[in-house]
């Protein structure tokens, strides 16, 4: 197995590295804190995981009429979306706990709902949180062909539109999830910088067998169990998933492709400009800083910038330590990208979605160079 030829400076010249995390480790050994989960945090895990199996049970007991079942299925929606953001997303990354096993237990909650967590530490914490925005590498900017994320990417005749159908596109995310992507990324041989991977054996029967248990429950059980028409099952799943796969597609997408994230590239033996954490901060955005609802539900992930910079740390801590990297972002003249609420932050992606879609088909078209396009 390689790894593409993508190396980072070992030393930031411009002191910021250094410093903030000089800083953020004060902040918490000055307080004696514990940069891992809180009771709020295990409160919060109750609350989510209660907010996607309450309505699932409720609905298995055949008490409900079809509207509110409908409703229950939206509910789980949200929930499973929570979950992964502030559940599944924080174990994964050994954020949760100081114990590696609490860790690996509540991360089997990504699997439980039907993706598969140790293709998500490759492609999420090692790939993309290494070569953030570059493309080629960031397996996060090619979610599908109807999308066009980046300069670099293919641009199609259908991208003129993407900024109509971009947002609703993303609420197809986990349907492809649990039935295609996660089979899509064991069956490839070259994955972002890895050139023909392999997978352990074990990573392989467990990929099976836990989908045939999401399979189970999601689906299987409730056919057997409740009382209603198959067509009206499915209406409800795929509201279920057609919820959580909008909610978490938007998410990620305004930590990356909005304005003022770039999008560097190494040079051509592959060296990068500048250090990795410089680097991110390039490449990451924040958003709605000061929403804690939004904050508490998605885990954090309004704080990008923290959690790349410091991944290891549980999500509960991001606000408060954010005050201290932006203070030293503005101290050494490195970029820190924010946009002031959720909505702002919508904007921009939709602007970027322009940026890369019809605008830069116009400019192909200006050009005389649409052939390579259509």
């Amino acid at each position: 197995m390689a790894t593409a030829g993508i190396s980072f400076p070992n030393r930031d010249y411009t002191g910021f590295a250094e410093e903030v995390k000089r800083r953020v480790g004060e902040y918490f050994d000055s307080r004696a804190l514990s940069r891992h989960a809180t009771p709020a945090m295990w409160a919060k895990t109750v609350i989510l995981l209660g907010l996607t199996f309450v309505p699932y049970a409720l609905a298995l007991t055949n008490r409900f009429p079809p509207l509110v079942m409908l409703g229950f299925a939206v509910a789980m929606g949200i929930g499973l979306a929570g979950i992964g953001f502030a559940i599944s997303h924080d174990a994964l990354h050994g954020a949760y706990s100081s114990n590696p096993r609490v860790n690996a237990l509540l991360g089997r909650t990504f699997d439980l709902l039907g993706a598969n967590g140790y293709m998500w530490k490759i492609t999420h914490n090692v790939i993309h949180h290494t070569y953030t925005n570059i493309e080629g590498v960031d397996e996060d900017l090619t979610v599908s062909p109807l999308l066009r994320l980046s300069p670099g990417a293919p641009l199609l005749w259908i991208h003129r539109f993407q900024h109509r159908y971009g947002l609703a596109a993303y609420s197809m995310s986990t349907l492809f999830w649990v039935f295609a992507k996660d089979f899509k990324y064991f069956f490839k041989r070259d994955l972002g910088p890895y050139e023909n991977k392999k997978h352990p054996t074990g990573e392989w029967v467990n990929l099976f067998a836990s989908k045939l248990v999401y399979y189970g429950w999601s689906i299987v059980v409730p056919l057997l169990v409740l009382d209603i028409p198959w067509w009206q099952f499915a209406i409800g799943y795929v509201a279920m998933h057609l919820t959580a796969g909008f909610i978490l597609g938007v998410i990620f997408q305004l930590a990356h492709v909005v304005e003022g994230p770039e999008y560097p590239a190494p040079d051509a033996e592959g060296r990068m400009e500048d250090a990795w954490l410089v680097h991110e901060m390039e490449t990451t955005a924040n958003f709605a800083r000061r929403s804690r609802a939004l904050s508490w539900y998605v885990g954090g992930l309004n704080f990008q910038i923290e959690h790349h910079l410091f991944p290891k740390t549980c999500s509960v801590h991001y606000p408060a330590i954010s005050a201290i990297v932006k203070e030293s972002a503005q101290k050494y003249g490195v970029p820190y990208h924010e946009n002031p609420t959720l909505m702002a932050a919508v904007r921009s992606h939709l602007k970027m979605l322009r940026k890369y879609g019809p605008e830069a088909w116009a400019a192909r078209a200006a050009s005389g160079n649409l052939q390579a396009a259509v």
